[in-house]
């Protein structure tokens, strides 16, 4: 995705646009399992996005945001807020395929809210944490991934 202001040559920033692309390419798939009429199949890949999501907002909501929130407390309150709407409709297929009818285009909503959400991050967050966070703020962000971990498998090399 965003390529243009050189903020994914911090490690913290490029390991949270990888999983970006990891649940932007999900998200492909589950639109072509929900054209396919294949249910069970979203709800695999919903638990995968969240899989993918989990430590994602970990790094962001206790390492990346409050390094910001001075400058931006409402633009990262409304982030949280759909990060819990985002979490909420994927949690619904935590325990298998959701029985209720309206599960499967509520999901679909739900990552189309997704998408926007990142191009919010990589267009907007990202490239204001370049410009404002210092050297301790980013080792703080690299301790909360410490941490939290990661779903992604690690690139060669």
């Amino acid at each position: 995705m965003c390529e243009y202001c050189g903020c994914q040559s911090l490690t913290a920033i490029d390991e949270l646009t990888r999983e970006h692309d990891e649940v932007v390419h999900l998200i492909s798939h589950v639109r072509d399992a929900r054209r396919d009429g294949d249910i069970g199949r979203m709800a695999e890949l919903a638990r995968r996005i969240g899989e993918v999501l989990e430590p994602h907002t970990e790094v962001e909501e206790h390492g990346l945001f409050p390094a910001l929130a001075d400058e931006f407390p409402e633009q990262l309150a409304a982030l949280e807020e759909e990060h819990r709407r985002i979490e909420a409709v994927l949690a619904e297929a935590g325990a298998g395929t959701p029985r209720d009818a309206t599960w499967p285009d509520r999901l679909i909503r739900t990552l189309d809210l997704l998408r926007l959400h990142i191009l919010k991050e990589q267009d907007g967050v990202f490239p204001a944490a370049l410009a404002a966070l210092s050297t301790e703020e980013w080792e703080a962000v690299e301790a909360v991934r410490a941490r939290a971990g990661t779903r992604m498998e690690q690139p060669a090399g």
